[in-house]
């Protein structure tokens, strides 16, 4: 499985595979491309972090036309975060449904499932682990923090996911866009022991330094994902602000990346950029 990829598009720089195949493009934004100004400087796509939210519009209007889904913003379906474990589907792409989706999501959830054309999907990350789920016929945006880890919301995205498009777990991709690595993830003892007695010892880097990497991994192998599906971004959030948000590092005041996914928008024209 191929790894991610830097590309720009316009001023925004993203993460992606360009080999993606089955008309859906997704995307990882980097911080860099935006309007907001410090301490969410530039390419904040969150709206409750604090920043203005004349300039979240615009820079989700820069998002959006990345990835080819110009015109769609009023399609959009993106949940208010709860650190849980529930899954929204969006099935149809008919207006009504769209809003009712939209609403659902708003009301609280951590996964979007969409086999439907035309309707973007936006999750919003500084430190947890943006998850973007791929198979014929559909996709998945997944946020996985701790909490949404422990309760492997990324396997029941991927269930839901495959039952939706008629697919088998085992034709889903999945790629795994920039997080908190273990050598800047320090957790509580207890908390590291809990991990420990879910996912195995592995998931614990020295004392107690946790690798959701590796505990995603897990999880995805179990619901049937295979190692050679998934590919991953190698960059910690928190030792790599220049480039992507870090509630960690920043101490608790910034914007947010983005995982964004559509399909059936038309190609988008990207230029591969170096790393």
């Amino acid at each position: 499985m191929p790894s991610l990829e830097r590309y720009q598009s316009g001023e925004v720089t993203l993460l992606s595979d360009a080999r993606v195949a089955g008309g859906v493009t997704f995307a990882f934004t980097e911080r860099t491309g935006g309007v907001s100004e410090a301490p969410y400087a530039s390419l904040n796509l969150g709206d409750a972090c604090g920043d203005d939210p004349g300039r979240v519009a615009e820079n989700r209007r820069r998002a959006l036309g990345a990835i080819g889904a110009d015109g769609l913003a009023g399609r959009l379906v993106t949940p208010r975060q709860v650190h849980g474990d529930k899954v929204v589907r969006v099935a149809s792409g008919d207006d009504e449904a769209v809003r009712a989706a939209a609403r659902e999501a708003r009301e609280g959830a951590d996964a979007v499932v969409c086999t439907a054309e035309c309707v973007p999907v936006l999750l919003c990350f500084a430190d947890c682990v943006p998850v973007v789920l791929i198979c014929p016929g559909g996709f998945a945006v997944v946020h996985s923090g701790w909490r949404g880890t422990m309760a492997r919301i990324v396997a029941k995205a991927a269930r839901a996911l495959a039952e939706q498009a008629g697919a088998d777990v085992g034709e889903i991709r999945a790629y795994v866009g920039p997080h908190v690595l273990a050598r800047d993830y320090e957790v509580s003892e207890e908390l590291a022991a809990r991990f420990a007695a879910e996912f195995g010892p592995d998931v614990i880097v020295g004392e107690r330094n946790l690798d959701l990497s590796a505990a995603l991994a897990a999880t995805l192998a179990e619901a049937g994902v295979g190692e050679g599906a998934v590919a991953w971004c190698g960059d910690s959030t928190a030792s790599t602000t220049p480039r992507f948000f870090s509630y960690r590092a920043e101490e608790g005041t910034c914007g947010r990346h983005g995982a964004l996914a559509v399909m059936g928008a038309p190609a988008p024209a990207w230029e591969r950029i170096e790393s």
